[in-house]
Parts: structure tokens; C-alpha cells; sequence
């Protein structure tokens, strides 16, 4: 599977972004998608997460309420909406594929694709 994720920016805090990952190379009903994101200095950490299959979702605590993963079968695509950005949010962000079970994901050592990463920066 290859991704390509986008959309990330400069942005004030309070505002909104919403990230892509474009997914190709074969089927995904078997995967599930993670968004995880890496500030500098710091441990990469999980986001989010979405069964490609059912739609189940995952958050971290800290985004819970503030950010939205969704997907697009038809386009195989995920999004990720961030609504009330905060500069704690600043990282480079990637999304990823694992077929792990659900109680791992949220381990970004057991994803096996990742895209190439966005950048987001919210200034305070």
C-alpha cells in the first residue's frame, strides 16, 4: 500500500485543518488507518485511528472532541478534520496502514506503510 498524505499548513490556534491520506496499491478491507504525529524532539505518538471495514474509530486523549478521522471508500481515502487547533498540535503528521489487532494500534511500531508526512504548524 502506498500512501500520500497532505493538507497540513500554518494555521492560528482555534483553527482548523483538515489532513488527507490518499491510499493506492491494493485493497484495504483488511487494514486499518492511523494517523500519528511526531514533534520535534518527542516520540512519534498516535492520533488516531479507523477500520477500514465497520468504521470504527479510535481517538487519543488529547484530540478527543477536537479532531474527526473519516474515510472515503470510493476514493480510498482518510481525512482527518482538527477543529480547535492548539500549538501543542504542532508536529509533522503521518498517516499509516497495520492489519494489527484493535487493541495494538495505537503502537506505531506495528504499522508497516506510512506516507511521507504533512507538517502542521498553529501559532499561539
Amino acid at each position: 500500500v502506498q500512501l500520500q498524505a497532505s493538507g497540513g499548513g500554518l494555521v492560528q490556534a482555534g483553527g482548523s485543518l483538515r489532513l488527507s491520506c490518499a491510499a493506492s496499491g491494493r485493497t484495504l478491507s483488511s487494514y486499518t488507518l492511523g494517523w500519528f504525529r511526531q514533534a520535534p524532539g518527542k516520540e512519534r505518538e498516535f492520533v488516531s485511528a479507523i477500520r477500514w471495514s465497520g468504521g470504527g474509530t479510535r481517538y487519543a486523549d488529547s484530540v478527543k472532541g477536537r479532531f474527526t478521522i473519516s474515510r472515503d471508500l470510493a476514493k480510498n481515502m482518510v481525512f482527518l478534520q482538527m477543529n480547535s487547533l492548539k500549538p501543542e498540535d504542532t508536529a509533522v503528521y503521518y498517516c499509516a496502514t497495520t492489519r494489527i489487532v484493535w487493541s495494538e494500534i495505537t503502537n506505531h511500531n506495528r504499522y508497516d506503510n506510512w506516507g511521507q508526512g504533512t507538517l502542521v504548524t498553529v501559532s499561539s
